[in-house]
């Protein structure tokens, strides 16, 4: 009987068990969403991070892409198209329009070409400046200096 008496109140003792754990279950429920919740802002903080990134890397790419176009298109004597015009065609469209292109002979046998474009930000309220890049071309030998 003893053996008998154990095997019951180990199944009865199992039960309780379960109730309890099955009450512990319902209480947490909803644990899992709230903490889901609460980590939602920092991941996406982190991707519009990741993003921003990527945008600053590629209006420094096309800020160097159109400088080189410009300072190309300034040392032709015979160009259809202006440095300014050059610069902003090489640049796609929409960072072309947040860019400003400028050309300057700093010594007479070479052009400077330098583009600034503005950073275009994705996260709210920050401003992340600008990115600026130059290209320096020499130009062209003249018909009266090969004469000499």
């Amino acid at each position: 009987m003893s053996g008998a008496r154990r095997l019951f109140r180990s199944r009865t003792t199992d039960r309780v068990r379960v109730r309890v754990r099955d009450r512990v279950r319902v209480r947490d429920r909803g644990q899992v969403a709230v903490e889901y919740l609460g980590f939602l802002p920092v991941l996406l903080l982190v991707a519009l991070a990741g993003i921003q990134l990527g945008l600053a890397a590629y209006a420094a790419q096309q800020a160097g892409t159109g400088a080189r176009a410009a300072a190309r298109a300034a040392t032709h004597d015979t160009a259809e198209v202006g440095p300014e015009a050059a610069g902003r065609s090489a640049m796609s469209g929409w960072i072309a329009e947040r860019s400003d292109v400028s050309t300057s002979g700093g010594a007479a046998d070479e052009v400077t070409a330098t583009v600034t474009v503005t950073i275009p930000s994705v996260v709210p309220f920050w401003d992340f400046g600008d990115v600026r890049r130059s290209a320096v071309l020499p130009m062209p030998e003249s018909d009266s200096e090969e004469d000499e």
